[in-house]
């Protein structure tokens, strides 16, 4: 039997800082936000002489946290040699263009789609406009469009524009790990699609990237967390190009275990169909 490992899932504002996973993680796992709770729970953990392993929960629109998670891991792991992971961050944003279009087959094909999640920094709020493109583009409804809660268009905003475009019907479809509260009717019916990712499969995500983890760890003597470093290297400012600029760098890329998309590929419809199959 395997030694237990100590689990810690380090939030950022994909999942409200850690109140968005509250009763849906087991209740052995650590949910903190990043930062100097992070580095208190690392360090009791490895003063009880446990391996630990910490997951950064995004779904892919937050590099920094990895990165942030990763520096963390590396101020409390100097000198020390209680086993410590970096696991793959939860979710790429492939998994969320998958999860987004689970969802979307829920919803009726007559309505519109209205894709929330947390605001982030301008980047991530971009890369929400991306990922929600591409859900139009291999689903079946004709008006996608996104809002971010705390942000600009907030949820009531974001419905009262599908209105003012002809819908009659809207369905909230969560990109974050909390469902958005639906705004008050004052137009077309709007609905919560639910979460985004169900309980049980949340859990069995979080186990499979531990256990990946662990795995790179015990065979390769990888800790994760040189990559976690590297993360957030090409986003933001340093990653943007003046009109006809070259783009002849290198990207970094991650290590993937077995079934984990290259973050890097742009989904095509079989392709987004077999990561939510894959994680459904």
């Amino acid at each position: 039997m395997a030694e237990r490992c100590a689990v810690i899932a380090v939030c950022g504002h994909e999942a409200g800082y850690g109140r968005a996973l509250e009763g849906l993680v087991d209740p052995e796992v650590s949910v903190v936000p990043s930062g100097r709770e992070l580095f208190r729970s690392i360090s009791a953990h490895r003063r009880r002489g446990e391996e630990t392993a910490v997951v950064p929960m995004t779904l892919g629109r937050d590099p920094e946290l990895v990165a942030d998670t990763a520096r963390t891991l590396r101020a409390v792991a100097g000198g020390d040699l209680t086993p410590i992971v970096l696991t793959e961050p939860f979710g790429t944003a492939q998994h969320l263009v998958g999860w987004l279009r689970a969802a979307a087959g829920r919803v009726p094909e007559d309505s519109a789609l209205l894709v929330t999640a947390p605001s982030g920094d301008p980047f991530e709020d971009a890369e929400l406009y991306r990922i929600a493109a591409l859900v139009r583009r291999y689903g079946r409804h004709a008006l996608v469009e996104v809002a971010f809660t705390g942000g600009d268009p907030d949820p009531a905003e974001g419905v009262r524009r599908c209105r003012l475009l002809g819908a009659e019907r809207v369905a909230l479809l969560p990109a974050g790990f909390a469902p958005p509260e639906v705004p008050e009717p004052t137009g077309p019916v709007a609905d919560g699609a639910g979460p985004l990712v169900s309980a049980s499969a949340l859990r069995r995500v979080l186990a499979e990237r531990v256990a990946d983890a662990r795995r790179r760890r015990r065979e390769h003597g990888d800790d994760g967390i040189a990559a976690g470093l590297a993360a957030a290297e090409n986003h933001g400012h340093s990653h943007t190009h003046p009109p006809g600029a070259g783009h002849d760098h290198g990207h970094g890329h991650h290590h993937h275990g077995p079934g984990h998309p290259n973050p890097h590929q742009h989904p095509s419809a079989d392709g987004a169909g077999q990561v939510i199959r894959s994680i459904a």
